[in-house]
């Protein structure tokens, strides 16, 4: 299936569902949510198929057969859910309630506004607490400048791989795309770590999602800079920084959309910083930025949803057109 009116229709359709209602908790307390179903089945796959008593490149095969199994099943769901739901408006409807489970503009305003949100209301001991709850960081070790710097880092990269990704593959391929690439965000969220476990068995997951997200996060970058006007940004200064600096992220997609939030909101951001498997050193976006503080990430969410705005804007011109 290629991009075709209907499709880019069912995009604008889930977008606006999820911006109104997001993910509301009393639905998933009672059913689970289909990216727990994902997660339950990457989980009984490397369970089964991630042997320590085997070879490394035993294991790294093992991953490769893991991801076809996953996507494959990912496509023959969507394809089902596309047949029985495609002929009238009802079917419309449950497709547009599908999709938009598996979009997160909502649900990452929330999540970061609570950072916010914890800075102003109770400072920087509850606003660790909040941002521990999106980045894998280590808290404690966080300052003021520090939280907000993993605040708007996780805003502008989960703007990628969260929102501009599964609506790109959502447009092009239908509930097939999106739920495979659901599929391979999760598993790499799961299994695509460079840790002793899965450094070999998540091989795969963690190059295909590279890859399906090579050209959404490069149109993420450019949608954060054209929202970069909402905080007293450059358009131009947001799109050179994104040029020049994306390549200096260790992900060949997340320095795109970091890189171009640095600029708008005039920060330094990414640099050196530790998780819970060790510290990183990596150089600075945007380094002749000043040092972000808790303000910023107000800003960023102002950015954030302009960026939604706009990419709605663009798919539903795009939906009249065709």
């Amino acid at each position: 299936m290629l991009v075709h009116g209907d499709a880019l229709l069912l995009v604008v359709a889930a977008l606006l569902l999820d911006a109104v209602i997001g993910d509301p908790d009393w639905l998933w307390r009672r059913a689970p949510h289909p990216v727990v179903w994902i997660g339950n089945g990457i989980g009984w796959l490397e369970r089964w198929l991630n042997r320590e008593d085997w070879s490394r490149q035993r294991r790294k095969l093992a991953g490769v057969v893991t991801i076809i199994a996953l996507v494959s099943v990912a496509i023959l769901v969507g394809g089902l859910l596309t047949d029985l739901l495609n002929d009238n408006w009802i079917g419309f409807a449950i497709e547009t309630l599908i999709a938009s489970t598996l979009i997160a503009q909502r649900s990452l305003y929330q999540h970061v506004a609570r950072v916010h949100r914890a800075f102003a209301e109770a400072g920087l001991p509850a606003a660790r607490q909040a941002v521990a709850m999106i980045v894998g960081r280590d808290p404690e070790q966080l300052d003021e400048a520090g939280v907000s710097r993993a605040a708007i880092e996780s805003t502008a990269e989960n703007f990628s791989d969260g929102i501009v990704a599964p609506v790109f593959w959502l447009a092009l391929l239908g509930l097939p795309g999106l739920i495979a690439y659901k599929a391979i965000n999760t598993a790499d969220s799961m299994i695509g770590h460079r840790s002793t476990r899965y450094q070999d068995f998540g091989w795969a997951a963690a190059r295909l999602d590279d890859l399906v997200n090579l050209i959404p996060a490069r149109l993420s970058g450019i949608l954060v800079a054209l929202a970069a006007p909402v905080a007293r940004g450059s358009i131009i200064s947001s799109l050179k920084i994104m040029l020049r600096d994306a390549g200096k992220h260790r992900s060949p997609n997340a320095g795109w959309p970091e890189s171009a939030m640095a600029s708008a909101l005039g920060i330094a951001i990414a640099g050196p910083r530790v998780y819970a498997e060790g510290a990183v050193n990596d150089p600075y976006l945007n380094a002749e930025g000043r040092t972000a503080a808790s303000d910023d990430i107000g800003r960023a969410l102002r950015v954030f949803v302009a960026a939604c705005v706009l990419q709605a804007a663009i798919y539903a011109a795009l939906a009249l057109l065709l």
